[in-house]
């Protein structure tokens, strides 16, 4: 089978298309015809050697799989030929979607939303699940409460977004300005221009100096520690990159911080599943790719600023 493989870290330029044995599935496994996938930070991270040694090569990266079942292994029950599939590798697999094949344990795949094309569909796992898990998993955000989502037009940010509002959470989100129209129409009520606004003084200012119930950070840097200034005492932060600067004022408000990576993605996508089966949920892809042009895939991403937003998608299958 045709794949995207990588035998040593560094830029995009280390990606190959190479011919690899088709795998098998063994007990408890499904074998998926992959129509599509999709670039996350994470996918970058990979290949720049961030994780070292952890990651064995020769490796296939891409943890986003929309796909068809197409054969199933001893053991099988809930899945059979011909279903069609979403769902979330796991980072250090070493056996990812970039390939037209790949072999999964059922215990991690979901059934596609039946409203989705699989290019829509590979959008969602990581990025849907990472979202999920941080507001109901860690925050258990409520409803009327407010929430600040930082970074609202990539990939976590426009889930959580609409997961947010979903739930009957108020939410301020920051952005470039070139993304405000994308914000508001999946569900942003306040919009900040990360550029040019300050968002410590307009939330401070509109929420009575209270400030919000949930913070939620996607993007690298001080923004969780700053974010604490805004978060009501006794209130939950939530970031899903490394984190710089002063955490001490969390303890001075009582405000919970959580960590938050894709663990047990399965329940997380069945449960997306159904908000988007209902159209409150719609996932935003700003780009697709072939397959033979991952290395762009992942120039953009890294670029990121203007018509950067939503998800990035690669179509495998006819690519």
């Amino acid at each position: 089978m045709k794949a995207m493989v990588i035998t040593g870290f560094g830029g995009s330029e280390v990606f190959a298309q190479t011919e690899v044995d088709k795998p098998v599935p063994g007990k408890n496994e499904v074998l998926v015809k992959v129509y599509a996938t999709s670039v996350n930070p994470a996918d970058c991270g990979v290949r720049r050697g961030l994780f070292g040694p952890r990651i064995q090569l020769p490796a296939i990266l891409g943890y986003d799989v929309s796909g068809v079942v197409e054969a199933i292994g001893e053991n099988v029950r809930d899945f059979q030929v011909g279903d069609e599939v979403y769902y979330a590798i796991g980072l250090m697999d070493g056996h990812g979607a970039n390939a037209e094949y790949n072999v999964a344990n059922e215990s991690i795949v979901a059934k596609k939303p039946a409203n989705l094309s699989h290019t829509e569909a590979a959008s969602v796992p990581v990025a849907g699940g990472t979202a999920w898990a941080a507001l109901f998993d860690r925050a258990s955000i409520k409803v009327g409460e407010t929430v600040l989502i930082h970074g609202g037009a990539g990939g976590v940010g426009s889930f959580a977004i609409q997961i947010a509002k979903a739930a009957g959470a108020y939410i301020y989100t920051t952005c470039g300005s070139y993304d405000f129209d994308l914000v508001k129409s999946i569900g942003a009520d306040r919009v900040i221009d990360y550029r040019n606004e300050n968002f410590i003084d307009i939330i401070m200012k509109e929420t009575g100096s209270e400030g919000v119930d949930v913070t939620f950070s996607t993007v690298p840097g001080e923004l969780l520690a700053r974010s604490l200034t805004v978060t009501k005492v006794d209130g939950r932060a939530v970031t899903v990159t490394g984190v710089q600067g002063d955490l001490s004022p969390a303890t001075f408000k009582n405000i919970t911080v959580h960590f938050v990576h894709l663990e047990n993605p399965r329940p997380k996508l069945e449960a997306l599943k159904k908000l988007i089966e209902r159209g409150q949920i719609k996932p935003v892809v700003g780009m697709t790719f072939p397959l033979n042009q991952l290395a762009q895939a992942h120039q953009k991403l890294e670029e990121g600023g203007v018509g950067v937003h939503g998800k990035i998608v690669v179509q495998v299958t006819g690519s």
